[in-house]
Parts: C-alpha cells; structure tokens; sequence
C-alpha cells in the first residue's frame, strides 16, 4: 500500500522547544515558509524533519514524543556539529557566497566535513520513516547534499528540493571548492525550485560549465533519470496580513504611531540585522537627503525595524556596532531641537506592531545588497488595505522581478537613492494608489498557499511514471513485436537520418552513410508490404547524393522538400517567402567567426548554426546568447528558432517533420501502419502528430513524445533488419552490427 504524505525537511522545526520544571512546551514559529506548509503538512497526515535545538540527553526521548505528537520528527544534531555546520559551513560560506559578498568568504573556511555529517544524519532519520508514495520536500542552502543522499538510499522516491535565498552566477559560483558536491547533491532531486527565473539560470549554467551537463530547457538528464527546474517565486499568508490591518487594535496603533511623529512623514525599513540587506548603505542615503534638503529634518522619521541576527557570531557583532554607531553620527549630525531624524529598535517586533508600522509608513526601504525574494515587500503590501503608500524595492532582491508596481533602485548608488526617497515622498496620491493597487494584486493573487500547491503540482507530474516502454538492447521481445506488425500490417517507415541511423558527426562530411546501411535500407525498401521514407533537416543535395539511386522517399530541411521516388523531381510543401534570409544570415556568421569550430549550413528554408566542433563550454554559453537573441529579433518574422543537439537552426515558420505525417496520411489512409524513428525535438514533432496508431520510437531517451526508447543508431539497425524476410540478410547484418 502506497502512502501520500508529504515529509518536508527544513533546518529547524516549526517550533521552538523550551524544556522547564513544568515539562516540554512547543512554540509556534513565524514565518513565511511555516504559514505555507503547515496546512499542507497537517493534511497530508505527514512529517516534518527538523533540528530541535540543542535538547539535553535526558529530555530527549520526552522532546521526541511530543513533537511526534504534533506530526514533528527532531533530528538530534551534536553541538560541536551544528557549529561547523550552522555557522562555519551553511553561514559562513554558503550564505556570503550565494550573496555575492565573497569578501565575507573566509580565506580557510571551515565546517565541510560537519555540514556533510549532518547532511548524512539528515538523510539516515528520513529514509527511517519512509514509506512507498511519500513525497520529500527539502528546503534550502544548508541541506543542498541531502537529495543525492536520499536517493542512494530512496532510489524510486519522490523528491523536491528548493533554495530560498539567490543561485550565484556560474563566475561566483565556481570559487566554491566543493562546487562539484554542491551541484551533485542537488541532482538527487527530481524538481529543484528557484525564485526567479535568473537563479535557475545561473544553476543551468553551472551545471553546463562545471559539470559539462547540457540542459534541455527545464530538464537535466541525470543517468537514466530527468531532474526538472523552475521558477516558484514564494508568496506570504497575505490575507492574514489584510485581517491583521484591518482589526481595530492594529488600527488604533497606526493611529498612535502617527501622532508620536507629529506631521512628519515616515519612512520605514524592517530587516534582518544583516550584511546583506543594506542597511548601511540605506542610512547614507537618508544623511544625503537630510543634508541636500535641510527641510526634512523635521519633516521626517526614519524608522529602521533591525531584527537581530546571528548575534553569536563575532562578524554579526561587528556589523551591529557599526549600524550603531552611523545611526549615532547621524542624529548626532541632522538631529535638531524637535526630533531625531532616525528612530532605530533593535529588537524582534510582533506580528500587530510590525503591520501598524507597515500601515503607517509613507514610504517603505526595501534596498538589499541581494536577496533571494524579500517577503517584507510582500508584507508591507498586503497590509496596506487602505490602498496607499509608496514601496521602494532594490533591483537585486527577487521580489523585483514580480513586484511591478514598486519603485525600484540601484542600492549601491546612495545618491540616487536619497533622491528616489525624495521623489517618493512627493509623490501624488493618483501615482500612490495606482502602484500600491498593482502590488496588492500580485501579493494577494500568487500567496504562499499557491506557491506551495504550483510547486507540489509540477513535484508531481515531474515524477509521474514513464508512458514509454524501454527497449534498451538486447531487443529481442521489441524484435518479436515489430515482427508480428510486420505479419499483420503494411508498414510506412518514417526514419531520421542523424543520431538515428548513424552516429552525430563533428561535421556534415563525416557523416556519409556505410555499405551496410545502404544495404539495409535497399533490402527494406524492396521488402513486400514495406515503403520506406527518410526524413532528415539535411539538404536536398546531400539526400540525393547518398540515397538518389534507392526506392525510397526523401524529405530534406524537415519536410520541406519531398522526393518521391529515383528520378523524379523535388517538390516544396509550402511558398518560399523572399528575402528572410537576408536578415538572419549576418547575425549566424558573426557567431561563425566568434565561434572557433562552429559552421553555417544553408538550406532553403532553414539556416543552421552548428558548434558539435567548438569547445564544449564556450559553444554551449554562445548557443545560450544566440538562441536569446534571435528570440528577441525575430519575434515579428515569418520564422522561428529551433534548438538540436549542437545546433541552432533558423526555419520557416510552421515548416517541421509534422507536415510530413500530414503529407502522407492521405496517400496513406488505413492500409498501413507508421512506424516512425528518430532521436531529437523535431523528430517529437513527427511523432506529436502521428495517429494513435501508429509505433514511435525515440533514440537515446530524449523524445519524450516517443512511446518506446532505444539506445543508439545500432539498435536501430538491429530492429529494422527484424523487417526483412530474409534470415541469412539478418544473420549477416547482425553479425557485422555486433563486430562494428
């Protein structure tokens, strides 16, 4: 009997455990990650793995059992593990690195045995509770070994993995020593889940770079399995925000706080004491502000919320007395008889006096350095149901990318930043209510609830199982099963040319056909019962030159020309617009000439931009930016980019291998079955659109259209000499396919 919990894994429980005189108490954590997957936990009747906090040896099995009470599943970590772990390894490295502040990267960072150590602790307590169906969520940097580690020990099991705070570029990314583990360990996952859409690029690129691991788009193949990617950008509860600012008490506070300002205006910054959010930076900004316009020195309150942070760690200690001592130089500097410009708490802040704060401040600061989505921003616009207020939001924190109707800024640039404060601060009311109405549908529209059903969604359909019937060698029962169709029914055979019946070649002239391909196509093509066609993205020379002289039909460039039989001419599917080329062509040989190894091939519906012969790394970035850019240029043209195996090709649009299927069907109808082969996306196109009858069979796992597999262009051959009735043929072919 299979099971449909969902086991999520984070670095801390969802509670807090206290052990006193009077026994052990659990503490609900805040949060947005806790709000999110709570209900979903509690429905699923599932568990939640997760450091309990240091818990003495004697209290241990009472803490156990009344978190498994409350669907709770501690793991006990030593305290010397959690140093290395916590704070050297997953804070110490991991955090500043995937930040961008490699200044704060230790010159001999520590703790990568520990963080492998409790990665393994982890992985052992949850293979333990396991049962068949149960789907495994982990979150975040500091458990990024724990899928791989899972699936050595989980090999059928159902995981998901998402990273909360940025991916780093593939440039910052591989100063990490241990980068191959990193990205190894996130492999074990079947959908590993960003922010944003630059983050899973900058995993993609580091797998391509680092690995040598070539994406398909959203999909990794790892051995014989594919690890999904995608972009979940993390919501909040926001209709608890909303209830919150609407309740009375709240209400009346927001009251309070603005007459404690008197008719000052009020800027707000609430954040983590940490290097990351900017704050620094921030209060220089408003010293320029106070110090270019005098007037606002008692026209506004700068309220700076900071939530201490890591305060045992001596950098952190560092990093607040330094926040100290600004705010001090600049009240000290711009404070007058009236007021302090600056108003600085130091303290966690509950839930009711944060959303009065957010509901009273005229403009909010939401500037970090980097971020991997920042829910304050989130927060602050679901609290605000009266519709006003103005949110300033820095370019590099996730939330930027979704957050249309903020004021978005540069955070580095301080004297931008004073003057986008001011800006803000004279904003008409009109411009207030049309951005901060903007936010709230975004916020309220995509909440914590939805990203954690999206992404649970596509865990799932990620891991749904195969509807394709391997036929990895040896062929024999797929053999028996093309030999009874061959018994049964005619046969149109629909065959690939490159990477189907011959291995990809480095370039076009090493790919010329052997004696006993030719042989056996001419033995198919004479076969009763059996019409064969090839059809490939090649040329129309290059087919006639090496299959002209044989019985079959060919169709170059995808089915634009068609030959039907030896000595006839060839036909186009559909009108050859003019002058396309003329467009297209410079941009592919200026990545000719910047491309050592890589070659235009001209058809006459297509243009092709091949690189198999470039370096590996360097062919694959330029294929990236190609593909970009002629996504952006040729948006509004009568053609469309396809990407192959080591190819980028510019076609007409509407012109692939479907129209073939399309073509033939007719002349076809009911009296003879397709078989189709072939091993890339155009070949799914084929496939896409053949009749539910018919056989598609894809080369090298990559159609996923295809409903059997094989393995390389021999098995191919193997299978198709299965169709010829002649037993000396397929002894002698079998024979030469196995010595070659």
């Amino acid at each position: 009997m299979t099971s449909d919990r969902l086991l999520i894994v984070a670095n801390r429980l969802p509670v807090t455990v206290t052990v006193n005189a009077t026994g052990v108490h659990l503490e609900p954590s805040s949060g947005g990650l806790v709000s999110g997957l709570r209900p979903w936990h509690r429905r699923s009747n599932g568990l939640w793995f997760g450091w309990p906090g240091d818990v003495d040896a004697t209290h241990k099995a009472h803490v156990d059992q009344e978190l498994r009470a409350d669907g709770l599943a501690a793991v006990h970590l030593p305290p010397e593990h959690v140093d290395g772990y916590y704070h050297g390894f997953a804070n110490g490295v991991l955090w500043p690195l995937f930040h961008y502040s490699l200044d704060k990267v230790p010159i001999d960072p520590s703790g990568w045995a520990e963080y492998q150590l409790v990665n393994e602790a982890f992985a052992s307590e949850i293979a333990a509770e396991y049962r068949p169906g149960d789907t495994i969520w982990i979150h975040d940097y500091h458990l990024m070994l724990l899928p791989a580690l899972l699936r050595q020990r989980l090999p059928d099991a159902r995981i998901g993995f998402f990273l909360h705070i940025p991916f780093p570029s593939s440039e910052i990314f591989r100063v990490l020593p241990w980068r191959h583990e990193i990205l190894r360990g996130l492999l074990g996952a079947d959908l590993v889940g960003f922010h944003t859409f630059g983050y899973m690029r900058h995993f993609l690129m580091s797998l391509l770079h680092l690995e040598g691991i070539e994406p398909n788009v959203d999909r990794i193949r790892v051995g014989t399995r594919d690890v999904s990617v995608g972009v979940f950008p993390m919501g909040i509860d926001a209709a608890s925000f909303a209830a919150l600012a609407r309740d009375p008490d709240v209400q009346r506070r927001v009251q309070e706080i603005r007459a404690e300002a008197g008719d000052r205006r009020i800027v707000l910054g609430v954040d983590r004491l940490d290097y990351t959010k900017g704050i620094p930076r921030r209060l220089e900004a408003v010293a320029q502000l106070l110090d270019r316009e005098p007037a606002w020195r008692d026209q506004m309150r700068y309220i700076q919320v900071a939530v201490p942070s890591r305060g045992g760690v001596d950098s952190y200690r560092r990093f607040r007395c330094a926040v100290e001592e600004t705010v001090g130089r600049i009240n000290g500097t711009y404070g007058t008889l009236r007021s302090l410009p600056i108003h600085y708490i130091h303290q966690s802040v509950p839930a009711s006096e944060l959303v009065a704060l957010y509901c009273a401040a005229d403009v909010v600061l939401v500037t970090p350095l980097r971020d991997g989505m920042n829910l304050v921003a989130k927060e602050f616009a679901a609290s605000r149901v009266d519709e006003d207020g103005v949110l300033i939001l820095s370019e590099f924190a996730g939330a930027a990318t979704e957050l249309q109707g903020a004021v978005t800024v540069n955070p580095y640039d301080v004297q931008a930043l004073a003057a986008t404060i001011q800006r803000c601060l004279h904003m008409p009311v009109a411009e207030r209510r049309a951005r901060i109405r903007a936010l709230r549908r975004r916020v309220c529209g995509h909440d914590v609830f939805a990203w954690a059903e999206e992404f649970l969604r596509r865990l799932h359909a990620a891991r749904e199982p195969q509807r394709r019937v391997s036929c990895l060698r040896p062929e024999r029962s797929v053999s028996s099963f093309l030999a009874k169709i061959r018994h049964d029914n005619e046969i149109r055979l629909l065959l690939d040319y490159d990477g189907t019946l011959v291995p990809l070649a480095r370039s076009p002239e090493l790919a010329v056909p052997d004696r006993e391909l030719l042989d056996l196509l001419e033995r198919l093509a004479t076969s009763r019962g059996i019409e064969v066609d090839i059809v490939s993205g090649r040329p129309r020379d290059s087919l006639a030159r090496w299959f002209g002289h044989l019985p079959i039909g060919l169709w170059a460039e995808h089915g634009f020309w068609r030959r039907r039989a030896p000595g006839e001419d060839w036909d186009a599917s559909v009108p050859l617009p003019a002058g396309w080329m003329d467009r297209v062509r410079p941009i592919l040989e200026q990545f000719v000439d910047s491309t050592p190894g890589a070659h235009l091939e001209l058809k006459t519906a297509s243009m092709a931009w091949h690189y198999r012969a470039a370096a590996r790394d360097f062919g694959s970035r330029q294929a990236h930016e190609l593909r970009l850019l002629l996504g952006d240029l040729l948006s509004n043209q009568p053609v469309e980019v396809l990407e192959g195996k080591k190819v980028i090709e510019v076609r007409l649009r509407g012109v692939s291998k479907a129209m073939v299927v399309q073509r033939i069907q007719p002349e076809v109808g009911d009296r003879a079955l397709f078989v189709a082969i072939g091993d890339d996306q155009t070949d799914d196109e084929l496939f896409r659109a053949l009749p539910p009858s018919a056989i598609s069979i894809g080369v090298g796992h990559l159609p996923t259209a295809a409903r059997f597999i094989t393995d390389d262009h021999r098995s191919v051959r193997r299978l198709l000499s299965s169709l010829v009735n002649d037993d000396a043929f397929v002894d002698r072919y079998a024979a030469a396919a196995v010595s070659a």
